[in-house]
């Protein structure tokens, strides 16, 4: 009796124009860009407000719930967890760096209330925004 033929899987060809798969790259890079031009304007003071998913789309072109799904993709996180993760590290930096007051630098990043950056700073850290600068001196 033959031996039954055993079909080895063939690659699947992506019906996805390259093209396409690339703008996902694009879109990622173009916020990475836009992202840390606004956190630079935050930081020197030329800011008018902090910028959310919304306010980056508009600036892309894009829906702001795609620019979200095309983050997750690329670069595994979304608008609002790439600029907290960068709001911390500059206000970690700023804490250890400089001897601005933390009301200082919660007004740099656009909180009216010093206490709602704490609780953002804390929410983050697991510790304040003073502790922290204690525990690096």
């Amino acid at each position: 009796m033959d031996k039954p033929e055993t079909l080895s899987p063939k690659p699947v060809k992506s019906t996805i124009p390259a093209k396409i798969l690339s703008r996902k790259d694009e879109i990622a890079a173009g916020f990475i860009a836009h992202a840390e031009n606004h956190i630079a304007e935050l930081l020197n003071g030329t800011a008018k407000k902090r910028f959310i998913a919304t306010d980056f789309g508009n600036l892309m072109f894009i829906h702001p719930r795609h620019l979200t799904n095309t983050l997750k993709i690329t670069i595994n996180t979304s608008v609002c967890e790439y600029m907290e993760n960068r709001l911390v590290a500059e206000a970690q930096a700023l804490l250890r760096d400089t001897s601005l007051s933390v009301a200082d630098i919660a007004q740099r990043f656009m909180y009216d209330d010093p206490t709602n950056f704490i609780k953002f700073f804390k929410g983050m850290t697991g510790i304040t925004p003073l502790q922290y600068r204690k525990s690096i001196q």
